[in-house]
């Protein structure tokens, strides 16, 4: 009678540990600096996107951000580390009312009401960098996704850096395979699986139409961006644009669809003249100089070949599967 009496204690035994940790999976890390609750929004909360290309934070892109959330209360969404940029955003950023970080370690937290209620009071939401590919898998076609389109149509600011960029555009490169394509490859094959072009993620305005990419001219990736808009026209029957950031700079989009780059100031080497120059990055998109959006042209034939891709001309070109390849491109310049 013992013996028999112990299976359904030792399964029952199984059965809870079984949800104890079906339960820890679905959590997220929670941090939480400054007054959430208390606190009321000082500013008044305006719709924009911050187009963060990654690396050191851009101070002056993050006050025209907070600025933007009026101030007020900042949600943080990552699917690595812990609340570090919370305390950075609170303590070094300044500013604002409240952090909230939530670190995702799977897909099922992605329907904790505790979240999703965080998402629809936040005055900002701020996506930080690590993987996208985790993003992709954890967040589209579930409330997440959802939470963040409603956030935007209700004309709050959302901001994004490095894969909290590269997730945002109608299509985007999803890296999931696992690796980081790099140009020589990308363009070897524009079509192939190297290039994991995904859609259906999130739906904002301002970016339909556009594949983004982040630290971008530190690690060359014009290339791999003339591949990733190739696949994506193929995926999407339309022309697209290619958008991509520097590190250290921010695309600050207004509600009305007005573009400015903001980039720290830095001195480069003038080419041919052997002198330095300091540049601080203030122009807007109707005023060519540095800090400028300048699209270049309207409709242009990409160049698929590695070594004139380059030394960056543009030329009519053929695909190695024989397709030939038009866009839109747009490309930042200073």
């Amino acid at each position: 009678m013992i013996r028999h009496s112990s299976v359904p204690k030792f399964l029952a035994a199984a059965l809870g540990l079984l949800l104890a940790a079906g339960a820890m999976a679905a959590d997220a890390g929670h941090y939480v600096i400054g007054e959430r609750v208390a606190a009321k929004t000082p500013g008044k909360v305006q719709p924009g996107l911050l187009l963060m290309g990654g690396g050191d934070r851009n101070f002056d892109a993050m006050h025209w951000f907070m600025k933007k959330a009026g101030n007020g209360h900042i949600v943080v969404l990552r699917a690595s580390q812990a609340g570090e940029i919370g305390e950075e955003f609170f303590n070094e950023v300044g500013g604002i009312k409240s952090v909230e970080t939530f670190v995702f370690n799977d897909r099922d937290a992605s329907t904790d009401p505790k979240i999703l209620a965080a998402l629809k009071r936040a005055d900002g939401i701020f996506l930080a960098g690590g993987d996208q590919s985790r993003y992709v898998r954890f967040w589209r076609g579930t409330p997440i996704a959802d939470a963040l389109d409603a956030h935007v149509r209700a004309g709050k600011p959302l901001a994004g850096t490095s894969a909290g960029l590269a997730m945002q555009g109608e299509y985007l490169y999803g890296a999931m395979d696992g690796g980081s394509q790099v140009s020589p490859a990308a363009l070897a094959d524009p079509l192939g699986d190297g290039n994991t072009i995904e859609t259906g993620f999130l739906h904002i305005a301002q970016l339909k139409g556009v594949i983004t990419d982040t630290h971008f001219s530190e690690r060359a990736r014009l290339g791999r961006l003339i591949a990733f808009v190739a696949k994506g026209e193929r995926l999407a029957g339309k022309p697209l644009i290619g958008l991509g950031v520097d590190e250290d700079a921010a695309v600050a989009v207004e509600g009305d669809g007005r573009a400015r780059l903001r980039h720290r100031a830095r001195r480069r080497r003038d080419r041919g003249q052997g002198r330095l120059r300091a540049e601080a990055g203030r122009g807007h998109r109707d005023e060519p100089g540095p800090g400028s959006i300048r699209w270049s042209p309207a409709w242009s034939r990409c160049c698929t070949c590695p070594r004139a891709a380059s030394r960056n001309r543009w030329r009519s070109a053929t695909l190695p599967c024989g397709m030939a390849c038009w866009w839109r491109w747009m490309r930042l310049c200073w």
